[in-house]
């Protein structure tokens, strides 16, 4: 069954809802892990906002079982979702955890190092993900300790134990794996775990399909575009687990991620054009995208955030 649900995800027939209840009642983790591919698994969380029901697990937690050691991609949004994720590793092998990578400096990606700290684990992250984890973390820390609430007990700032400005290679078991910064996207630092031989790339916040995209105030679409059309396009990768949303292709996140950056700069390109302010740039024209998850928390924002950069190009 679960070959058949990522079949679809593949090919675009999933749907993700921010109406459907937590898959994994008895797990802090919105769903439980499954293998995309022999010996790489994600456990898919809500394409919702973080909520006291998801946990704060609305990103994906993967982990790559090598043969020589478990390596985790993210560090989750608390202490007990990374414990959470570490019990379903235990279920699949007695490897033990080697090594985490953060993918960015937001909470979802960094507050559960607290637990792999504790174990021992070596964290790494991009040099920017943990200057945000340095100059943000508190801030990350009281939203979800006020969103989680008991559920966040145990939950500490615990910063990367090495970073990396380029690129972070591993050769353990079965796999090489590149963590690689391509450059700037979505924000600060972040990275993409790419495997070669498996021609799968676990993307982080480089790419989405099944939510729309959030552009922040230091998410510059210039420069995520042109990441995306130098550096992300070349991966040529066959897989793509998003930072948000099920495993799916690079059709489907090209849909919603470069095509959709592309699209919103034409319409504001040309309500610029026409004089337009920002008081009317929040309602340009986004229904091509109304059917993702949070476009009704994200399209004006977004619109609002493009106008901003774009005035000043």
């Amino acid at each position: 069954m679960r070959w058949i649900l990522a079949l679809m995800a593949l090919t675009g027939m999933a749907q993700a809802s921010e109406d459907i209840a937590d898959k994994y009642p008895a797990s802090l983790l919105y769903d439980k892990p499954y293998e995309v591919i022999p010996g790489v698994y994600s456990a898919i969380g809500a394409t919702a906002p973080p909520t006291y029901e998801n946990a704060g697990h609305n990103n994906n937690l993967s982990f790559i079982v090598t043969g020589d050691g478990v390596v985790v991609i993210n560090g989750g949004a608390a202490y007990g979702l990374a414990k959470a994720l570490h019990e379903e590793i235990k279920t699949v092998t007695d490897q033990p955890v080697k090594l985490v990578f953060n993918e960015n400096g937001q909470g979802h990606a960094m507050l559960g190092n607290s637990y792999w700290a504790e174990q021992g684990v070596p964290i790494v992250a991009h040099e920017d993900a943990a200057q945000e984890i340095e100059d943000y973390g508190a801030q990350s820390l009281a939203t979800m300790e006020r969103i989680n609430q008991e559920q966040h007990e145990g939950t500490q700032i615990v910063r990367p134990t090495e970073t990396f400005a380029e690129s972070y290679v591993v050769e353990r078991g079965d796999f090489r794996i590149e963590a690689r910064y391509l450059g700037p996207a979505h924000s600060p630092g972040d990275i993409v775990v790419w495997l070669p031989t498996q021609e799968l790339v676990i993307s982080g916040d480089m790419a989405f399909h099944e939510r729309m995209l959030p552009i922040f105030e230091h998410t510059y679409t210039a420069d995520w575009l042109d990441t995306w059309e130098t550096e992300f396009e070349a991966l040529e990768a066959t897989y793509v687990i998003p930072g948000h949303g099920h495993p799916t292709n690079m059709a489907q996140v090209r849909r919603y991620t470069r095509d959709y950056l592309v699209y919103l700069r034409e319409k504001i390109g040309a309500h610029l054009d026409a004089g337009g302010d920002l008081a009317d740039a929040y309602y340009v024209d986004q229904s091509p995208y109304a059917h993702l998850d949070t476009f009704e928390e994200l399209a004006t924002k977004n619109a609002g955030r493009v106008y901003e950069q774009m005035e000043f190009e």
